[in-house]
């Protein structure tokens, strides 16, 4: 026996969410059933309105609702340090660990020529504006520590070689490979204390 076409719908759109299997989704989709009309009107809402109106922050790429994230629009923020990420959910981590105070730039990729992804596929031609025009005195580099991780790192380290920012990159107490979006506060309040100037 199948379920109704509906059930199977909602199955499947579960099924598109990263980490979840066939049971998983049939499983969300049986306890859908279950909710309030309330709590599922609030479902389908915020499902909608996180295309509708999430988008990129015009200055560092983080997500936002607005022109600029509430970070980048904070003015107790260290605005001449940057902190270099690839990816929104990065910040989340660092901003969690609350122990930074400066601001962040979303790279949205690594590079990996390998991968056919180069330095103008990803968000430095943002980055290196800003450091043109807002007076950066450090990048620190807070990529997962992997070779795109390094290429990346030593890429951003040439391209500023000949000027006065300085360009650190956080240490690695991070395992190799690890995603930084699952690295735990302390790790990266240790990372990023004791991070390592690039020459």
């Amino acid at each position: 026996m199948k379920y109704p076409i509906t059930i199977r719908n909602l199955i499947e759109c579960f099924k598109k969410l990263p980490g979840i299997g066939e049971k998983t989704a049939e499983r969300y989709a049986l306890a859908i059933l279950e909710l309030d009309d309330e709590v599922i009107n609030l479902f389908a809402e915020s499902l909608i309105n996180v295309k509708k109106r999430i988008k990129r922050c015009e200055k560092c790429h983080n997500l936002t609702e607005e022109q600029y994230c509430d970070i980048c629009k904070d003015p107790t923020r260290d605005q001449q340090t940057i902190c270099v990420v690839e990816e929104s959910k990065n910040i989340m981590s660092f901003e969690k660990a609350g122990t930074y105070y400066g601001t962040y730039h979303v790279l949205d990729g690594l590079i990996s020529p390998l991968d056919g992804i180069n330095p103008e596929d990803i968000n430095l031609k943002t980055l290196m504006a800003r450091i043109e025009t807002e007076n950066i005195k450090e990048i620190i580099i807070a990529t997962k520590p992997c070779i795109e991780g390094e290429t990346t790192s030593l890429y951003i380290a040439k391209k500023l070689k000949d000027t006065d920012v300085k360009v650190s990159k956080i240490a690695y107490g991070i395992p190799l490979g690890a995603d930084m979006g699952y690295v735990d506060p302390m790790t990266l309040e240790i990372s990023l204390e004791n991070r390592q100037q690039i020459s």
